[in-house]
């Protein structure tokens, strides 16, 4: 299944999508939980609900997917957990010794003020114009779990998205923690489906992921080469702290991002960029400057 977020009357509404069609689940299953942490809180019943009332939709709950506007389909995560240099070529170019990031991952977190969902602009600041792209696969958690082993960590995810993880690189190397750069407002792209794990490889693994910045191909890799794996980062961060329903980890970048390019490369107002991950979906951002 695969579960969108469009706006109906200035509020974001869960949907389902159908092919070329989006069925409002705040019409067809009204009983449901109206966001996705609830949604998902409500494991494989409401999510069987859900999918039941897609199938067989009353006719006043379905649209033309072409005509909504998009939100994030997780727009209001508890926790938005990111992995950093989780690619060794990409902790390669970013000059950081591999055997560093080898034993434990770069974990850092994000607000839900960055995101943006599909079609939606991401923006570059007044301050700087070091806005940079990163292709991720996002894990969506589905249940609450401490401890989890890596056995049974797929046991808590729901599903898998695409994320745009935008960096404003001069504010992210002003110091050795990387927040500032990592938390502009409306730069982190995000969609535009979050789809059930029952429609994805264990893990997410073994998936194209791509950046097009107006066309060309600048990043170029593939889920399986990922240093920590999704049950491996499932494990680590549910040591740290409770993993609840709809909480998101964005699992890191490979290489080819425009700060280690040669001049190096930001994403400009006008631009238009798309991140693509194999079997998920395709995540469009236009760019624009802040007003």
């Amino acid at each position: 299944m695969r579960i969108l977020a469009f706006d109906k009357s200035g509020t974001p509404t869960l949907g389902v999508r159908r092919g070329d069609e989006v069925v409002d689940l705040s019409v067809a299953a009204p009983g449901l939980p109206a966001d996705a942490p609830g949604l998902l809180a409500g494991g494989g019943d409401a999510l069987a609900a859900a999918a039941k009332a897609a199938g067989d939709p009353p006719a006043d709950a379905v649209m033309p997917a072409d005509g909504i506007v998009y939100h994030p389909p997780v727009w209001n995560p508890g926790k938005i957990i990111c992995v950093g240099l989780n690619y060794k070529d990409h902790a390669e170019e970013s000059s950081t010794q591999f055997q560093q990031v080898d034993e434990y991952p770069s974990l850092f977190l994000r607000v839900a003020t960055t995101l943006a969902g599909h079609n939606q602009p991401l923006v570059v600041p007044r301050c700087s114009s070091d806005l940079d792209y990163e292709a991720e696969m996002v894990v969506v958690v589905g249940g609450t779990c401490r401890y989890a082993t890596k056995d049974k960590a797929l046991d808590y995810v729901a599903g898998y998205s695409v994320f745009n993880e935008g960096s404003i690189r001069d504010y992210q190397f002003k110091t050795t923690q990387w927040i500032p750069g990592k938390n502009f407002d409306a730069t982190g792209g995000f969609g535009p489906d979050l789809v059930t794990s029952d429609e994805v490889p264990a893990g997410g693994s073994g998936l194209q992921i791509q950046t097009r910045l107006n066309g060309e191909t600048m990043q170029n890799a593939n889920t399986r080469d990922m240093i920590f794996d999704v049950p491996t980062l499932i494990a680590i961060c549910s040591e740290v702290m409770t993993l609840e329903p709809g909480d998101i980890i964005v699992s890191g970048t490979p290489s080819g991002v425009g700060f280690a390019r040669k001049p190096p490369v930001w994403m400009k107002p006008g631009d238009v960029c798309e991140i693509e991950l194999e079997g998920v979906g395709l995540l469009s951002n236009p760019i624009a400057g802040e007003a």
